[in-house]
C-alpha cells in the first residue's frame, strides 16, 4: 500500500526512482510521481494519476536531471487519485519535497492553521499538510530560511514538526537549502534504508534495493534518518543518536523477476514446493522427532507451561491462524483462538497468563496486526511472530518468532506465504504436541509425512492444464461458493478470497454443512459449487452435502484425491490432487484453488497482479 523510493549518490536519481518505483506496482496505487534536485538548485516534480507508464511518458517530454531526488506510488487515502492529489507534495512555495506513507489524523486542524497562516493548498491530501507544517517549522527554526542552518537545526526543526503529527507515516524528504541530503523518517510505516558505496538509498520494501545493495537498516518507529552520498546518520526522538544495525538482504534479483512466466502470481504458485523446502530447512529434528526452532526465544518449559494459544492475523494470514488452531488442537490438545487483528486490538478480551499470542503475517508492516501485537504486549502477554520479512516492524517488535524464508511475494493475492505459514504451523503444531502428549512414533510419522509435503504439492501443481480448462468453461459465472469441513474448512475460505482478489467474482466460503443453513439459497444453475473433499473422517458427510447441491441442479466442481469414483459420478468436474494426511490437506487442497483462481482471472482479462482497490501490504488501518 504505497510505496516508497529514494536516493542520492553520484548517478542520475530519476533512473533508481523509475526501477524502484516497477517493483513497489505489486503494492497497490493509483498514482505516481518523483521530485528531484536539478543543477539549479531547485526541486523540480513530475507526477501523474495512473500507472508509471504515464509518469516515464511524462518524463520522456519533461526530462528530470539530478543526483538526489524521492519518488513514490500512491494508493488514495485522502482525495482521489489525481494528477494534484499525487506524490510528492510541495511545501513553502517550494523549499521541501515530500513523499508519504499512512495516515495523518489530525490533519484538518493542521491545515487550517496553517491556511490561516497564508499556506496554499494545492491537493486533497493529508500530506500536503506534513509538507507546509515541515516548511513552516524548518523556516522558524534556521532563521526564517535565510540560507541554510546547521544541519543539527535542521533535524530538530523536522522533529519538532512530526512532534504535531498523530497518526503514522513513513516520509522521505528533499529540502532545497541541503540540496545534498535526504531525510527519512517513520513512526507506523516501513522504511528501509539501502547502503551502497558512494550512494544511499531508501525505500519502504527491500524488493526495491535489489541489485543495487544488499545492506539494509530498519528503521524503527520515531528514528530519523539522514541520507548523503557517504554516509548514513540514524537519530532517534528521545535517546539521540544511535549506531543502526546493518543486516544482509538475502533476497536474489531472480527472485523479484517473472522468469519467463505471465504473471508474478503464476511464478509464485510453482515455486510453492521449493518455498516449503526452504520453510523446514533446518527445522525437521529426526533425533528427537519434533521440529527445532531458533527465534522462539521461550524455553521448553515456559512453552510446556501455555494453556491457551491466540493466532491473530489479516486476510488470507487469518485463514492460515484457523489452519493453525485445527493443527495444535488435533496434534498438541492445546486450546486455540483465531481473532481478527483488526478486532482483536479493540475488543478487549479477557486473556490469563498462560496465554501466548502468535501474530501471523506476510509483510510483518499490516497495521492492524502491529496494532493487536503492540495491544497484547502491553497486556503482558508473550508474543511470537510468524512473517516472511526480515527487519519487518512486526518482527523486530515480536519477543521472538519464526521466519518463513518463502522469498519475496510480488502478486498481491497471497499464494507461497500463506502455504508457508500453514506449513509452519504443522511444524509449531509438532512441537507442541512433542512437548505434550505425542510419542516419538508419532513424530516421526509426521516428519515423514512433512518431508514428502514439497513432492506432493508438485503433484497438485499437475493440475494446472486441467484447472484452466475448467476455469475457461465457468469464468463467466458472477457467483462462486467454496464449501469444505474440518481441515479444509479454511481452506473453503481461502479458496473464495482468491477469487474475489483477482477476477472480481462474488466468492463464499463456508462449512458444508453449514450450507443448508441459508447459502443454499443461493444455489442455480449459474453458480458453481466447488467441494474439497479429499478423503478423511468427514468425507462421506461432505459427500451428502455434494448430493444436496447438484438436486437443485447447481454445476459442482470437487477437488478430491486421486482415484475417487464416487465424486466423479457425481461432480459435473473434478480435480484430483495425491493422497496426504488430514493435517496437510490444506496445505495441498488449496493448490488447484489458487489456479482456478489465477486461470479465472486471466480468462475475464484481469490485472492479476494489480487488482484494482487492493495493496499487498495494508499499512493504513
Amino acid at each position: 500500500m504505497c510505496g516508497i523510493v529514494g536516493y542520492v549518490g553520484a548517478g542520475q536519481a530519476v533512473d533508481f526512482l523509475i526501477h524502484g518505483l516497477h517493483r513497489l506496482e505489486y503494492r497497490g496505487y493509483d498514482s505516481a510521481g518523483v521530485a528531484v534536485i536539478g543543477q539549479d538548485g531547485q526541486i523540480h516534480v513530475v507526477k501523474t494519476a495512473g500507472r508509471i507508464a504515464a509518469l516515464e511518458e511524462l518524463l520522456a517530454k519533461q526530462p528530470l536531471t539530478g543526483r538526489i531526488g524521492i519518488g513514490h506510488t500512491r494508493w488514495a487515502t485522502h482525495g482521489p487519485a489525481t494528477d494534484a492529489n499525487a506524490h510528492p507534495h510541495l511545501g513553502g512555495n517550494g523549499a521541501v519535497a515530500v513523499v508519504h506513507n499512512g495516515v495523518i489524523e489530525n490533519y484538518e486542524s493542521l491545515r487550517a492553521r496553517l491556511e490561516a497562516e497564508g499556506y496554499r493548498f494545492r491537493s486533497a491530501t493529508d500530506t500536503e499538510a506534513i509538507a507546509h507544517l515541515i516548511a513552516e517549522a524548518v523556516r522558524t527554526a534556521t532563521g526564517n530560511g535565510k540560507g541554510p542552518a546547521p544541519l543539527d537545526e535542521l533535524i530538530q526543526a523536522v522533529q519538532a514538526a512530526l512532534a504535531q503529527l498523530q497518526g503514522t507515516y513513513g516520509l522521505a524528504m528533499l529540502f532545497r537549502d541541503w540540496p545534498d541530503l535526504i531525510l527519512a523518517a517513520r513512526r507506523g510505516s516501513p522504511l528501509i534504508i539501502g547502503v551502497g558505496q558512494k550512494e544511499h538509498f531508501v525505500s519502504s520494501d527491500p524488493s526495491s534495493l535489489i541489485g543495487y545493495t544488499d545492506k539494509i537498516v530498519a528503521l524503527a518507529d520515531h528514528e530519523l534518518a539522514v541520507l548523503t552520498a557517504d554516509g548514513v546518520r540514524v537519530v532517534h526522538r528521545d535517546h539521540g543518536h544511535i549506531n543502526p544495525s546493518v543486516q544482509v538482504l538475502d533476497w536474489s534479483a531472480a527472485e523479484v523477476s517473472r522468469g519467463g512466466y505471465p504473471h508474478y502470481m503464476l511464478k509464485e504458485i510453482f515455486e510453492q514446493p521449493e518455498s516449503i523446502r526452504n520453510t523446514m530447512r533446518g527445522r525437521l529434528d529426526w533425533d528427537e522427532a519434533t521440529a527445532r526452532f531458533g527465534g522462539l526465544n521461550l524455553s521448553p518449559q515456559e512453552l510446556r507451561r501455555v494453556r491457551r494459544i491466540v493466532f491473530t492475523g489479516c486476510g488470507t494470514s487469518w485463514h492460515a491462524g484457523l489452519v493453525g488452531e485445527y493443527l495444535i488442537e488435533t496434534l498438541a490438545r492445546l486450546p486455540v483462538e483465531v481473532e481478527y487483528a483488526s478486532e482483536l486490538r479493540y475488543r478487549n478480551p479477557p486473556l490469563e497468563n498462560d496465554t501466548l499470542l502468535f501474530a501471523i503475517t506476510q509483510s510483518g508492516e499490516t497495521a492492524d496486526t502491529l496494532a493487536a501485537l503492540r495491544e497484547m504486549k502491553r497486556k503482558g502477554l508473550p508474543t511470537l511472530a510468524i512473517c516472511n520479512v526480515v527487519g519487518s516492524s512486526i518482527a523486530a517488535e515480536a519477543d521472538g518468532g519464526v521466519y518463513l524464508h518463502a522469498g519475496p511475494e510480488i502478486g498481491v493475492a497471497s499464494t507461497k506465504a500463506y502455504t508457508c505459514q500453514c506449513t509452519v504451523l504443522v511444524l509449531l503444531a509438532l512441537y507442541f504436541g512433542r512437548l505434550r502428549h505425542l510419542g516419538f512414533d508419532d513424530g516421526l510419522r509426521i516428519l515423514e509425512h512433512l518431508q514428502q509435503l514439497p513432492d506432493r504439492v508438485s503433484d497438485a501443481l499437475q493440475t494446472s492444464p486441467q484447472v484452466r480448462e475448467i476455469a475457461e468453461k465457468y469464468a463467466s459465472s458472477e457467483h462462486f461458493l467454496y464449501l469444505g469441513r474440518h481441515f479444509n474448512f479454511p481452506t473453503a475460505l481461502e479458496g473464495a478470497l482468491k477469487m474475489k482478489e483477482i477476477s472480481y467474482i462474488h466468492a463464499e466460503g463456508y462449512p458444508a454443512a453449514e450450507m443448508k443453513h441459508g447459502p443454499i439459497a443461493l444455489v442455480d444453475r449459474q453458480t458453481p459449487s466447488v467441494f474439497l473433499m479429499p478423503q478423511g473422517a468427514v468425507y462421506d458427510k461432505v459427500l451428502s452435502n455434494l448430493q444436496e447441491i447438484k438436486a437443485r441442479g447447481g454445476p459442482v466442481i470437487a477437488v478430491v484425491c486421486r482415484g475417487d469414483r464416487k465424486a466423479a459420478q457425481l461432480a459435473d468436474d473434478v480435480i484430483e490432487i495425491p493422497a496426504v494426511p488430514e493435517f496437510l490437506q490444506p496445505i495441498v487442497s488449496v493448490v488447484p484453488l489458487q489456479l482456478l483462481a489465477y486461470y479465472t482471472a486471466v480468462a475475464r482479462g484481469c490485472d492479476v497482479d494489480k487488482p484494482r482497490n487492493l495493496a499487498k501490504s495494508v499499512t493504513v488501518e
